[in-house]
């Protein structure tokens, strides 16, 4: 019960903020090197895999919106992004719709993490709530995933 918000609880979280790695970064510091539970590892990871999930989604709306006001260079590279991102990723999420964006965070590679998750759904005009739901369970699944890989790395590396 001593891991629950220890110094390396906060390690984990905070090393979990970071794009890229994210929990697949922070679950195996947590777990290896820190000796952390796994379950006090995994809520750590997905609680900080979850901040900038929430920012990205509520503010990168009206950021964008405002840039392009702003500057027209802005606004072209913007209407350019928005344009080839439709256009490269609309036939799968029109199936799927924001169950995509789960499938998506949960394969658990880079670069399919969060952040690009909730950067992809406000490109796709997905709204707040379901892709905010579908991104939390692919980040637990994808958490699951890599704290078992962990897991078994670990103990294979102690026999």
């Amino acid at each position: 019960m001593d891991d629950w918000f220890s110094r390396e609880f906060w390690q984990v979280f905070w090393a979990s903020l970071v794009p890229l790695t994210e929990l697949r970064g922070s679950i195996p510091l947590g777990i290896g090197l820190y000796k952390l539970s796994p379950l006090v590892t995994l809520v750590a990871a997905v609680l900080g895999s979850l901040v900038p999930v929430t920012l990205v989604l509520l503010f990168l709306e009206p950021v964008t919106r405002w840039l392009r006001r702003v500057s027209r260079p802005l606004d072209r590279f913007f209407a350019w992004l928005f344009a080839h991102t439709y256009h490269r990723h609309p036939a799968s999420f029109e199936r799927w719709g924001s169950l995509g964006l789960l499938l998506y965070v949960a394969i658990t590679v880079p670069p399919t993490g969060g952040w690009s998750a909730a950067i992809l759904a406000y490109l796709l005009g997905i709204k707040f709530w379901p892709a905010f739901i579908n991104i939390l369970l692919g980040i637990i699944i994808s958490g699951a995933i890599v704290t078992a890989i962990t897991l078994g790395g670990v103990w294979v590396f102690s026999h």
